[in-house]
Order: C-alpha cells, then sequence, then structure tokens
C-alpha cells in the first residue's frame, strides 16, 4: 500500500496536532514530508527535540519530516494536507495559488463551514484556488491516538475515484485505514455539524442531565444533520458511515474532544470568551454553528438542537434557556 519516497513528496499546512500527527503518519511511511507551520516556535522545537512540544507533546517524529515557516518551500511537494482552521484557510489557499503553480492534489483534513460565505471547505479551495485538486480526509480520529499507531479509519473523499484512491495510498497503513468515497458534501458536513451536536452534548454532561438525555441528544442531532444532509444531496451511506455518525459518536462521546469539552464547561457556568482564552488550539463548532443554522434556513430544514447551539455560543439565549426552548417543544413523530 505504501508509496516508494520518489513517487510523493507531502506537505501538510499547520503545525498544530492534527497536522503534525498526519505528518508523522505519512512520514513513517516512509515518505518524504514537509511540515508548515506559521509559528515559528513550533518549526524551531521540532528541529531541536523531534517532538511538537507545543501540541503533541511525547511523539517522536520521523527524520523523513521537516519543517518550515515559508510557503516557498512547498513548491517541491507533489500533494498538499490542508489543516488549516477553517476560518482562515481562504487567506492561506488564495497566497498558496500564488506560490504554486500548476495542479495540486490538496486534501483538507479541517472541519468546518466558512462563516462569511456558508461555503464547505472544498468549495472555498475550489474558489480562490481554481487549479487545486480537492479532497478531504475526516472521521473519527484524535490526533494522538493516530500518532501513537492506534487503529484508526477515516473517510478520504474526492470527486474522482482515482484522486480518492491515491490518497487512500498515502495515508493508508496498518493502522490507519481511508475507506474511499466520491461524497465530497456528505463528509464535509459530518465533519462540521458533529462539531456543533458535541458542544451540546458537552452542554448536556456539563448541567449534569443524565446519560440518557446525553444518548437522546445524539440522536436528535443525527436526524438532523440526515436532513440537511439530504437537503444538500449528501448520501445516506457517508452519514451513517466514519466521516458521519462514526466521528459524532467519538467527539460527542469524549470529552477529550475539544468541541465536547468545551460544552462541558458552559453546561458548568463558566464563559464561553474565558474557555476560547485559555485554549492554544481551535473549537470549530463555536465559529460553525451560527452557518450550521444558515445553511439550514437556506434549504428548509428545521435544526433546533443546533440552532440551541449557535444561539448559546453568539449571546443570544443563556444555557439554560436553550434547555428550556428544546424541552418545551410540542410533541411529534420521531
Amino acid at each position: 500500500m505504501a508509496q516508494t519516497s520518489s513517487d510523493f513528496h507531502i506537505g501538510i499546512l499547520g503545525g498544530g496536532a492534527w497536522g503534525t500527527a498526519l505528518g508523522a503518519l505519512i512520514a513513517r511511511q516512509p515518505l518524504p514530508v514537509t511540515l508548515w507551520s506559521r509559528n515559528g516556535d513550533v518549526c524551531d522545537v521540532i528541529r531541536q527535540y523531534r517532538e511538537n512540544k507545543v501540541y503533541l507533546p511525547d511523539i517522536p517524529l520521523p527524520q523523513t519530516l521537516s519543517v518550515t515557516t515559508a510557503l516557498a518551500d512547498l513548491v517541491s511537494c507533489t500533494h498538499l494536507i490542508s489543516v488549516l482552521p477553517a476560518q482562515h484557510s481562504r487567506g492561506w489557499f488564495a497566497q498558496l495559488s500564488a506560490v504554486l503553480l500548476g495542479p495540486r492534489p490538496v486534501a483538507i483534513a479541517s472541519k468546518g463551514i466558512e462563516r462569511t460565505t456558508l461555503m464547505l471547505m472544498h468549495e472555498v479551495l475550489n474558489d480562490v484556488w481554481p487549479n487545486a485538486i480537492p479532497a478531504l480526509i475526516s472521521g473519527p480520529s484524535f490526533a494522538h491516538d493516530v500518532a501513537r499507531g492506534l487503529p484508526t479509519a477515516v473517510t478520504v473523499a474526492a470527486a474522482e475515484e482515482g484522486v480518492a484512491r491515491t490518497w487512500q495510498s498515502i495515508t493508508g497503513a496498518r493502522h490507519f485505514r481511508p475507506y474511499m468515497s466520491t461524497d465530497l458534501t456528505g463528509v464535509a458536513l459530518g465533519g462540521s455539524v458533529k462539531n456543533v451536536l458535541a458542544i451540546a452534548a458537552g452542554i448536556v454532561d456539563g448541567l449534569g442531565l443524565g446519560k440518557s438525555a446525553h444518548a437522546a441528544l445524539i440522536a436528535r442531532g443525527y436526524a438532523e444533520f440526515q436532513r440537511l444532509g439530504l437537503a444538500m444531496g449528501a448520501h445516506a451511506a457517508t452519514m451513517s458511515g466514519l466521516s458521519g455518525l462514526g466521528d459524532l459518536i467519538l467527539t460527542a462521546g469524549s470529552d477529550r474532544s475539544r468541541n465536547m469539552s468545551l460544552g462541558i464547561r458552559l453546561g458548568r457556568g463558566d464563559r464561553l470568551a474565558t474557555i476560547l482564552g485559555a485554549r492554544n488550539s481551535v473549537s470549530e463548532g463555536v465559529a460553525s454553528a451560527d452557518a450550521v443554522c444558515q445553511l439550514a434556513a437556506r434549504h428548509g430544514v428545521e435544526m433546533p438542537v443546533c440552532a440551541g447551539v449557535a444561539d448559546i455560543v453568539t449571546g443570544q439565549q443563556s444555557v439554560a434557556d436553550a434547555i428550556d426552548n428544546l424541552m418545551s417543544r410540542p410533541f411529534k413523530p420521531e
């Protein structure tokens, strides 16, 4: 399954935990990997210690992984993986399109919806970098699990099967199993909506409402995701697969999830600004919540759980009022 070093040179955009984990995974194939980070301190630490002590401590990084802060150093890369935060991706894609000329396969491994345009991440890429060939990598995957070599399975999606198969070859390993799809919309939506639902699940846990409420919340939230996905042309099999239900189960079921842990603290009464101010990583569900609801309104889909989260993170409702509104809704068929 693995390729030889003469076939590919992989560039990773983003030096956080997930970018570093994917870089380490691919570099162990072994393939040459260049990890780009705008944070020079992260690059210096990796060069000195062969470890990303800031975002992924205690994981040795292969010698075939190099680091840089210069976009120009990615010119020799045959394929790119973007782990850039969703709300900042457009600007970096525009810069890259001016540096990296000619067609370039770009797999997006970050999750979210651009708030200003309501575009999914592969749509943003197409909009500003026409020469890019988009793909998505998404599924139930914690960075530390992947970096430690624990069994993980994800979805790799591209419009053309050949592109998806190439990304399978690049990323696939004995412990990391990428399953192919051509449903970009379904995969992108799954990765975005599950973060919003994970915040809701965390709020339920933070309030101490019990496991029954937690399970009901996830089930009703998944129904919301299905309604929106079908309205936008996603495939039912995608939504019930790794990048949909699988990712939701992980993200809304573990306090290791950035989004669920944020929801737990909201449920316990902490202010959103305080929570975000203490973090060095992005909780994409905060940025995506209102965008999900705007997409739902555009397609005539009702998503009360996501709407409650959006109202909370935008300051339009308190946690208590949002829960009361959900519990006061009229009874109806499932």
